[in-house]
């Protein structure tokens, strides 16, 4: 990547341990506004079926080391005296077990950003256990909010644990420790929690109970599927409309549109009538197709939106104006990276991911390991190259 050296954080060297989901969105959205990072991979033969499946490799190299090995944990030592941020996505005290914890590393090199991206963060009764994103959503408190009236509480896929608040604030952790870094020069230890995280970001709904948003049981409030006018709609042809008309003079819009006569509604914070609002607007909103809707709302301010489909989205033409989405050299469509910076914005790779240890030699190189030592690694079993390249 040419422009490489025109991004943001060009110029900061990342290790990137491989793991599952969250850490690999973290080192990806620092790939593609120009940091270099390197996914530090374990050797094929130790073979969990899910080795290969990080989707979000985009602009990373690939090194295979193997850490269980006291020559592989020496040489990521190495790696990490000359990096400026390693991401590591394991439980409590496996790093300290391979000799590799904050304290060993952050002594060799003290402008070493460690950001430890976890599920329960480094301490508390939890810290050691196994989870996953609706679990740690179940301790946030989120999940006690997220679902549908005299129904469970349901997990929005993985989210807003796993996504948003574990790889997008670990970036941020990240991000703010090599800004405070260019003051101080020092580096330090980012404990991201992903409960934390969520809970973090749904600080609204913390901070607004007081507002009384949240008063009626779950699924009956304004903004949580409770509202007829904040609700999602089936279209005669099997899509959905979302609509979200809050604010009066939007509400107006939409009962404009719905072709209802607003004097012969009930008043539209009336609580009472909106279980018998929501059934009115549905038999509407089924009388027509998606695109006959947006027809009628695109333009408006009625707040009426198509739910789309991923393909659709994609070529939807708000989108298509924005290039909100890109292809890489496979064809496969992706969201572009956001949020758009003017001067410096991202110029995600398109280059196929890594394959495992396919830059193995290269980086052990730039890193400073001579031919030599790398020989000495491949026999003592500590790394593994992928050259599958030169066949392609």
């Amino acid at each position: 990547r040419s422009t490489a050296a025109a991004m943001a954080l060009s110029g900061v060297r990342v290790l990137e341990l491989a793991g599952l989901a969250p850490a690999p969105l973290c080192g990806m959205i620092l790939s593609d506004f120009g940091a270099q990072v390197v996914r530090v991979d374990r050797l094929s033969r130790s073979g969990a079926a899910f080795e290969n499946s990080d989707v979000q490799a985009r602009g990373k190299r690939s090194l295979a080391l193997d850490l269980k090995r006291p020559q592989g944990a020496a040489a990521l030592r190495r790696l990490c005296g000359g990096a400026d941020v390693l991401i590591e996505p394991f439980r409590h005290g496996v790093m300290e077990r391979l000799g590799l914890g904050p304290e060993v590393l952050l002594q060799e090199n003290p402008r070493l950003i460690y950001a430890r991206l976890t599920g329960f963060g480094q301490t508390g009764k939890y810290a050691k256990s196994a989870g996953h994103d609706i679990n740690y959503l179940a301790l946030s408190g989120v999940l006690s909010k997220l679902g549908r009236r005299n129904e469970n509480p349901y997990a929005p896929a993985n989210l807003l644990a796993d996504f948003a608040g574990g790889g997008v604030m670990c970036a941020l952790g990240i991000v703010i420790a090599l800004f405070e870094r260019a003051r101080s020069g020092r580096g330090q230890v980012i404990d991201a929690s992903m409960v934390e995280g969520a809970a973090y970001l749904s600080s609204f709904l913390w901070k607004s109970q007081s507002l009384g948003l949240w008063s009626q049981p779950r699924g009956e409030n304004l903004l949580d599927s409770g509202a007829p006018f904040y609700e999602i709609y089936r279209t005669s042809d099997g899509k959905f409309m979302a609509v979200g008309a809050l604010e009066p003079v939007f509400y107006n819009q939409l009962i404009k549109g719905l072709g209802l006569n607003f004097d012969e509604l009930p008043a539209q914070m009336s609580f009472s009538d909106w279980p018998e609002m929501k059934k009115k607007f549905a038999s509407i909103f089924a009388q027509k197709t998606q695109a006959e809707w947006c027809s009628i709302f695109d333009g408006t301010d009625a707040c009426v939106t198509p739910v789309l489909s991923v393909n659709d989205a994609a070529s939807h033409q708000h989108n298509k104006e924005r290039s909100s989405f890109i292809k890489n050299d496979q064809g496969e469509i992706s969201p572009r990276p956001a949020p758009v910076l003017s001067r410096t914005p991202a110029v995600p790779s398109c280059k196929r991911d890594p394959f495992i240890g396919e830059h193995t030699e290269e980086i052990l190189l730039e890193y400073g390991f001579t031919k030599q030592e790398i020989a000495k690694l491949y026999s003592d079993k500590a790394i593994e190259s992928n050259n599958l390249k030169a066949n392609l």
